[in-house]
């Protein structure tokens, strides 16, 4: 099915009034992006605080209307109601409908982390690279759940862990995913070597992603929502989630972490390791960070410290 797409420019200032105007014309759907996306001026914004809903400052609105929709009488309509708006920059053209997710994961190729580990879509023929005993392959849907290895968090936890496994820290160990999503690092912990991989997410689409992806790797990994994982001790953990969470959470996992046990945490931006390190390091020693991009990792050491009640 067709629609018609309507982009136009507008500022943070009168962003409101556009969309609100939009909406009201009868828009099936309205968004935003930054009129800089990809170029050198591009404002990131990656961890809003709570509450907050931040914009760029000059952004690109998009709208989608019925594709039987006259352009023409839309501009006029669209006028009329707020003439005080700029409609001269407003651009027209007709988009094919289509399943932007799996459109994506069309361009979703093989990728290799570490010594052992890789990480194929589901759909993709094995790379001959990957076709060794040694290797150790995830057949890979991430679905709607956060977790496919492209982006360098996932990537860093992945070379993490396929490090352990080298150094033989993995085999015959449980392993807890703490924010699993699709998964993924609990199926290349299992791939790897480990006993058994325990994943924890609170989204719901997670944890059916991550049962999904198990089945189709012919692994078992028990998944839970927070309110229901079992207090245990693990000999590794491993938590790529954001670094508020990662602060809100943690005693949860340095509880969680069996003494000397391992633990690696991504989802932070550069600049947050400091005060996570210091965060962590009444339970943990020998912390150090990795970094890729703009995104770090940092493991460390369970020591024998109790977590205070």
């Amino acid at each position: 099915m067709p629609y018609l797409q309507l982009t136009l420019p507008c500022s943070e200032t009168d962003q409101p009034r556009y969309e609100r105007t939009l909406e009201d014309v009868g828009a099936l759907a309205v968004s935003l992006q930054d009129a800089h996306l990809d170029d050198a001026d591009e404002q990131a914004i990656f961890e809003p605080g709570v509450g907050e809903i931040p914009l760029w400052d000059e952004m690109t609105i998009t709208a989608l209307f019925p594709a039987e929709t006259d352009g023409l009488v839309l501009l006029a309509a669209m006028e009329s109601f707020d003439p005080g708006l700029d409609w001269s920059k407003v651009r027209f053209e007709t988009v094919e409908d289509q399943d932007w997710e799996r459109a994506w994961m069309d361009q979703f190729q093989p990728m290799q982390f570490g010594a052992r580990t890789w990480i194929v879509p589901w759909n993709h023929d094995l790379p001959g690279e990957a076709d060794t005993p040694g290797a150790a392959v995830i057949r890979l849907d991430p679905g709607l759940a956060f977790g496919s290895g492209t982006h360098p968090t996932t990537a860093l936890c992945l070379r993490w862990l396929d490090g352990l496994a080298t150094e033989g820290a993995l085999q015959g160990r449980d392993v807890l995913d703490f924010g699993c999503g699709s998964g993924i690092l609990a199926l290349a912990a299992m791939k790897l070597g480990a006993a058994r991989a325990i994943g924890v997410d609170n989204d719901p689409q997670a944890i059916i992603a991550t049962a999904d992806n198990a089945e189709r790797n012919g692994v078992r990994i028990d998944t839970f929502m927070p309110a229901d994982e079992p207090a245990a001790t693990y000999p590794v953990v491993v938590a790529n989630i954001l670094a508020s969470a990662l602060d809100a959470l943690a005693e949860t996992l340095a509880a969680r972490t069996a003494p000397a046990g391992r633990i690696a945490m991504s989802g932070i931006l550069a600049g947050q390791e400091d005060d996570l390190l210091l965060r962590f390091a009444p339970w943990f020693d020998a912390l150090r960070v990795a970094r890729e991009d703009d995104w770090m990792r940092i493991e460390g050491v369970r020591n024998a410290r109790p977590v205070s009640a």
